[in-house]
């Protein structure tokens, strides 16, 4: 099928732009455009680089460094060496920890924006080819269609038009028409139509590049994100209370105001969780690099929380559920003359380069392809959610007529057709429906008819489900999670498709539903309970999914929505995890949290569970975290009121601090839980599960000193030793209590990463106090006796532990089992 050329629409488009250009209708060579991106640079924004230097130096000015710095300086000021350089190690650990953290997750942020990166048509050589977005240049011919956003400044030429989005850019809230001749803007999004395009303006030189506010912030903080500063605000507090408390008792008590100040400053920061932010951008983008292995890109690494949360999953049909692998049926004969006749004018109304599914389905059952050569494609209005057809203007010598296949109720609007006509074809439709068969209606419309539509014929297509899809939507079930399956087909369709699934066929007609309703955001409490009670909905249009996500919302539920196309942004963007499925449009990539790189419910569900594992081991570390300030904290204080003496010196805290921080940095590494339901942030059975562990730690610590006072002939500063081993040792192993919900010795094991880093820690903690490294050394038999104390209290930790989640078992379904009378109550 032949194109109306670009050489005689351009004629149309100022002669002066193609000339200033330097640019024909062919498109540039290779060679060319390659020249230009060398001239004009590539086509991003420009974007900021960090020194590095300057980065890694930042990480010695803040509260924390400071207190850090102030502390060396008070012991070079008393001559106390072996603590200031001890300090000054300190510090060098946590800035180069703190700098090589950061600088893993923007490496693996980066990684992943890479693999976001748009393409666009672009015609190089006389060929349309795919070309990234970056490497166009001023003179470049691309085709822009729905759901494109338009990589660049540009001048419409080509008989046809565009929708255009401008909200980005001029905050105008309706679309703008632009035809032939105009000038669209980088960063709009094409709503409807298609139109070839000339580049005139990239980079730093379009509209978007000199007239957006380029603001740089921080992105948005996630609900997990938000109560992990809460818990540190909350731990910097309590330490500096009992910091408090413990100069006043100690300065009361006589002691020199520098030596007790010198050693708070670095008790509070060895209690402060002052690698936090570290573990957190790392574990998430650790996990978001996992997660794009198994092709789900996160455009936010705070969406992470969100994943790991949904409890329902609303998904298309094509391409998700199905293989998205359309085959054409026994076509029915309205007006047509015979069946190839049908297919041709199918064929008419489709445009192959655009790689559309069921164009291509429809094409590729011509039993004669070069038939398409003898006409002349004048014009091409393609699909799109609102108007659910294509439309064609077809010229063949002399003649022009136009074809149009779309949705069998819309292409019959489109005709006049009698009540009998409607209902013949409506049976035929519900016919293929019940066999699992989409259908198309084709129309013609020439100078014979009258210029009046005719109905000429259905195309049944079948689209069959994934192999797949039945296993993953059972395995979705065992997650809890309750898939809904979201399609544009009519009822039978669905509920076939629902039924070969294994889904529910309580599947409702969105429209019905929904009917009379214009605020999607305030609907009544009937229509969002029939919503939730819903299996799935049929004959959905885009905006049916934003009412279905904002209704299920209402109802307390984590909701993902997926889609593909543009009019599909504003669902993605209000449920919490919005999916771009496999060949989704720009627009809907860019609205969305998720994006897939591969078909399949499979891929989403795998994104659940690498969410969760990734969710699990940030709950871990913020239970670790707070368990150890208490046990630090109050012991040290404690003591210090009792004994009044220095359980620990200053340099023990300094190498508990710095040997606790190697094995959390392997956090991100471990083999965590995978839990089986939606999970959700639960501060109050974090701290109540941190808080028994803290103060069972406190009461082992305490039971110690008391012992080795008592019993054992040691001196004051071996005390100290014996003191820093036992804590040394006891907080490793408490990584191993709250790295699983279940018994330590059950699986998921931990990971050789973290087993090595800990083990590692362990035997150095031992070797310093062994053989007097820093502190005073003790005998191996009482680093033996430590130990087995320690792997004692090790095992009451973790049956306190279980203890613990078993109560928090019970309560819940306790409260389920209440929350289910009312319900019922409710009801009757």
């Amino acid at each position: 099928m032949q194109q109306t050329s670009e050489e005689e629409s351009s004629t149309k488009v100022s002669e002066k732009i193609f000339s200033d250009l330097e640019a024909d209708s062919n498109g540039l060579s290779e060679e060319e455009a390659a020249r230009r991106l060398e001239k004009y640079g590539p086509n991003t924004l420009e974007e900021k680089k960090e020194n590095l230097l300057l980065k890694f130096l930042g990480y010695f000015w803040g509260p924390i460094p400071w207190m850090i710095e102030i502390a060396g300086i008070l012991s070079g000021f008393l001559g106390e060496w072996d603590d200031f350089i001890i300090i000054l190690i300190m510090l060098l650990f946590n800035a180069a920890v703190g700098f090589w953290q950061e600088f893993q997750a923007a490496n693996a942020v980066e990684a992943l924006k890479s693999q976001l990166a748009l393409s666009s048509r672009c015609l190089r050589n006389g060929e349309w080819k795919a070309v990234p977005a970056a490497n166009l240049v001023p003179g470049d011919i691309i085709r822009l269609r729905g759901g494109d956003i338009i990589p660049a400044d540009v001048t419409l030429f080509q008989k046809g038009y565009l929708s255009i989005d401008q909200s980005a850019l001029t905050g105008e809230s309706l679309p703008v028409e632009r035809q032939e001749g105009e000038v669209a803007y980088s960063g709009t999004i094409v709503k409807q139509g298609e139109m070839v395009a000339l580049v005139t303006e990239t980079g730093n030189q379009t509209k978007f590049a000199r007239t957006a506010k380029l603001v740089e912030k921080a992105g948005s903080v996630s609900h997990f994100q938000k109560a992990i500063l809460q818990i540190s605000d909350y731990l910097i507090f309590v330490s500096l209370g009992l910091a408090a408390v413990l100069v006043v008792a100690q300065l009361i008590r006589g002691d020199s105001f520098l030596t007790v100040f010198q050693f708070v400053l670095i008790l509070v920061v060895a209690a402060i969780p002052v690698a936090m932010p570290a573990v957190l951008s790392v574990t998430m983008a650790l996990g978001a690099t996992a997660l794009s292995k198994k092709k789900a890109i996160l455009t936010k690494l705070q969406s992470i929380e969100e994943v790991a949360g949904i409890d329902i999953l609303c998904s298309d049909k094509t391409g998700t559920l199905t293989q998205n692998k359309l085959t054409l049926g026994e076509p029915v004969l309205v007006e047509a003359p015979g069946v190839q006749d049908l297919i041709l004018e199918g064929a008419l109304a489709s445009k192959e380069e655009n790689q559309d599914a069921i164009d291509l389905a429809v094409i590729n059952a011509l039993t004669d392809g070069d038939s398409l050569k003898n006409y002349e494609q004048v014009d091409f209005q393609p699909f799109d959610a609102v108007s659910k057809r294509t439309e064609a203007e077809i010229r063949k010598g002399d003649e022009t007529f136009k074809v149009s296949k779309g949705a069998p109720q819309v292409i019959m609007n489109l005709c006049s057709l009698d009540e009998a006509q409607r209902e013949s074809i409506r049976k035929a439709v519900d016919e293929f429906a019940g066999k699992g068969y989409r259908t198309l209606g084709v129309a013609r419309q020439d100078r014979e008819s009258g210029r009046k539509w005719l109905f000429r014929g259905i195309l049944p297509l079948f689209d069959p489900p994934r192999e797949d899809s039945a296993k993953t939507i059972r395995q979705a079930q065992e997650h809890g999670i309750d898939v809904r399956m979201i399609t544009g087909d009519n009822l039978a369709i669905a509920r076939e498709i629902a039924g070969q699934l294994g889904l529910k066929n309580n599947i409702q007609v969105a429209e019905e539903i929904l009917a009379g309703q214009e605020d999607f955001d305030h609907l009544n409490s009937g229509i969002e309970s029939k919503i939730e009670k819903s299996e799935g909905f049929a004959q959905v249009f885009p905006e049916h999914k934003y009412a279905i996500v904002r209704a299920l919302q209402k109802r307390g539920h984590l909701v993902a929505m997926t889609g593909d196309g543009v009019n599909d942004a504003p669902a993605l963007k209000q449920a919490e995890v919005g999916i771009a499925v496999s060949g989704a449009t720009s627009a809907a990539r860019a609205a969305a949290s998720l994006v897939l790189t591969a078909p399949g419910l499979s891929v989403i569900i795998n994104a659940v569970e690498e969410a969760r594992r990734i969710f699990e081991r940030m709950n871990n570390y913020a239970v670790y975290r707070i368990t150890e300030t208490i046990r630090i904290m109050i012991f040290v204080v404690l003591a210090m009121i009792v004994y009044n003496f220095y359980p620990i010196s200053t340099i023990m805290i300094i190498l508990l601090a710095l040997l606790n921080d190697l094995p959390i940095l392997t956090i991100a590494y471990d083999n965590a839980w995978l839990e089986q339901k939606p999970v959700r942030w639960e501060m109050r059975k974090v701290l109540t599960v941190a808080t028994v562990l803290g103060l069972i730690g406190v009461f082992e610590t305490f039971l110690l000193l008391i012992l080795a006072e008592n019993f054992v002939d040691l001196t004051q500063a071996q005390l100290q030793s014996l003191v820093y081993l036992k804590l040394a040792v006891s907080g490793h192993l408490t990584l191993f209590v709250v790295r699983s919900r279940k018994a330590f010795w059950d699986p998921p094991y931990p990971a050789k990463a973290l087993f090595f880093a800990i083990l590692g820690t362990q035997i150095a903690a031992a070797l310093i106090v062994g053989f007097g490294v820093f502190v005073e050394p003790v005998s191996w038999t009482l680093i033996g006796a430590v130990w087995v104390y320690c792997l004692f209290w090790f095992l009451v930790e973790d049956r306190a532990k279980l203890c613990l989640y078993q109560h928090f078992k019970l309560a819940g379904k306790h409260h389920q089992r209440f929350l289910d009378c009312l319900q019922k109550l409710f009801h009757s």
